[in-house]
């Protein structure tokens, strides 16, 4: 098939260089700056670079759209608009996105033949440069079919997650964000949250303890801050596009930090707090780590 990528990010740019090893795959991509995909043209990775968009649609079987969730949905409305007379009738789009159920949403809306999805992996590091071919093998691709009845629509996208050494996993739209809402969108939230608490956030001075702290800090504090060096752009665009499921996701979580926070308050006869049941938590949390997932 012949793929056009609108967008050649992490996501994009790894997919772009998942199907050239693949084989039997050609692919073209467009970004208003151009830049990656000269960087991609330049390094092998892609076959066409066109400077216009509609250009760039020509003869594509497949359109993946590789950007944040809000560029996604600027970009369905294109594809749905100004770009129409450059999209092939029989081209089906699909998209990278970390949402999915705003964006299927606009696309059906939109009368676009649409399959959505999501692959789950990444890194926190952007670009095209931090592309790699194998980022997403061994890896479950949600796929969430815009019409439960395009068969051909729901193969084409999935044929491009296997090319790619993922494995695809269909679900419903409004399922899939309450679970990376949890699992993926909360921890970028919470990370953030952690850093302010610590460091304090833009326009205020640091807390009086921070240069201290920072000169400590060691391997926890950058596995617990990893996520918050992450895109700030694509973050928002998560959050503005699953608020509702995030924000589900965040009371739940501040309803366990507020019972750590009764534990700890909480002293016994020997003046500290309960350590059996300090202990009994921490176990809990590491022992369901050892289940699924």
């Amino acid at each position: 098939m012949h793929v056009t990528l609108l967008g050649l990010g992490l996501i994009g740019g790894s997919v772009a260089r998942a199907l050239r090893e693949a084989g039997g795959w050609t692919t073209a991509a467009w970004t208003p700056t151009r830049a990656g995909p000269a960087l991609a043209l330049a390094s092998g990775a892609i076959d066409a670079a066109p400077e216009a968009l509609e250009d760039a649609l020509a003869d594509a079987d497949l359109v993946v759209l590789a950007a944040p969730p809000i560029a996604c949905l600027a970009l369905l409305d294109r594809l749905a608009g100004e770009a129409r007379r450059g999209r092939p009738a029989a081209a089906v789009v699909t998209d990278v996105a970390s949402t999915k159920a705003r964006i299927v949403d606009r696309a059906v809306t939109l009368g676009l033949r649409f399959v959505g999805g999501h692959p789950m992996a990444g890194r926190e590091t952007s670009g095209f440069p931090a592309a790699t071919a194998t980022l997403f093998v061994g890896r479950p691709w949600v796929v969430v079919p815009g019409d439960p009845g395009d068969g051909v629509a729901i193969e084409r996208v999935e044929d491009l997650a296997r090319a790619t050494g993922a494995v695809p996993v269909r679900m419903d739209a409004l399922a899939h964000d309450a679970a990376v809402a949890m699992i993926s969108h909360l921890p970028i939230v919470a990370a953030a949250a952690l850093v302010e608490a610590a460091a304090g956030v833009a326009g205020e001075w640091p807390p009086a303890g921070w240069p201290a702290a920072a000169a400590l800090a060691a391997s926890g504090w950058r596995d617990g801050t990893r996520l918050a060096r992450g895109d700030a752009t694509m973050g928002a665009g998560i959050a503005v596009t699953n608020a509702t499921a995030l924000a589900a996701a965040l009371r739940a979580y501040r309803d366990r930090i507020d019972a750590w926070l009764a534990l700890l308050e909480a002293s016994g006869l020997d003046g500290l707090p309960d350590e059996t049941a300090i202990r009994a938590r921490l176990a809990s949390a590491r022992d369901r780590l050892g289940g699924p997932g």
